[in-house]
């Protein structure tokens, strides 16, 4: 039987270590690559950072599989027994040129059901983190429960490219919702910007296309305090592929899907 406890503690022992070990290379010259396009960018950190936790996890919990973003563990076809998600920096682009809002990702799941997230931005020592049925803190600041909102009173994370100049979509649809919301912001780094959902800083984080490993944790976090987490369809999202992605708070998760998003085709 797992022990969350000790699984919780070592998470938290490692997500610290690797940021550390991040800060560390800093001042030295970054080895950058491309992947999908010129835009989606790892370095040889991303990689040392998936590597170190993943020995962390291996030596400790053998039996434990690891789903990362970078591929280095083997490969994780269903989330039986229990699976880490891992996302050594999410935001790499910003940890290129800006050398902040970036984060450690982790999302612990025992046959798909979250258990334990951890996100860690890196530069301002913000561990946020959730033990499923214990409560979302910051540090060691409880996080409240998520309230109703509305648009007009909402800040929306939603990036302006999906908005004017996607080919999947007309621009007239989510035109309107960032005309209406109080305000839209993106920071690049889905996994600070669903902490930032969780914490209160923003009101909802949408996206046509996201990775696991880019919102287990935050997932875990936003359901615990009573936000809603689906596709932009209202579907439940396939934890082993790209899914599009919508989390919010409560009410205002039905009024985007019900007034901005029925006549999208994500």
């Amino acid at each position: 039987m797992t022990n969350w406890r000790e699984v919780d503690t070592f998470a938290k022992t490692w997500i610290k270590e690797a940021g550390e070990r991040i800060k560390d290379s800093f001042s030295k010259q970054l080895i950058i690559e491309t992947k999908s396009n010129k835009n989606d960018l790892v370095t040889e950190i991303d990689k040392a950072t998936e590597d170190f936790l993943i020995k962390k996890i291996n030596q400790t919990y053998p039996d434990h599989r690891i789903l990362g973003e970078e591929g280095l563990a083997e490969k994780v076809e269903e989330l039986n027994g229990v699976v880490w998600i891992v996302d050594p920096i999410d935001g790499t682009m910003n940890f290129v040129h800006m050398q902040r809002d970036f984060a450690i990702s982790i999302g612990i799941y025992e046959d798909g059901i979250g258990k334990i997230g951890l996100i860690y931005d890196v530069v301002a020592d913000e561990l946020y983190h959730v033990f499923k049925g214990n409560g979302v803190y910051m540090d060691d600041i409880p996080l409240a429960p998520l309230e109703e909102t509305t648009v007009e009173k909402g800040i929306i994370g939603l990036n302006s490219t999906w908005v004017m100049e996607n080919k999947r979509i007309d621009p007239s649809i989510l035109a309107p919702l960032a005309k209406d919301a109080r305000g839209t912001r993106s920071f690049g780094s889905a996994c600070l910007e669903l902490a930032y959902v969780a914490s209160g800083r923003m009101d909802a984080y949408m996206t046509l296309r996201l990775s696991p490993w880019d919102y287990a944790a935050g997932k875990i976090m936003i359901e615990e305090l009573g936000g809603m987490v689906t596709s932009l369809r209202n579907e439940e999202l396939d934890m082993l592929s790209q899914n599009s992605f919508f989390a919010s708070k409560p009410g205002l998760h039905q009024e985007i899907l019900e007034k901005y998003l029925k006549n999208g085709k994500w």
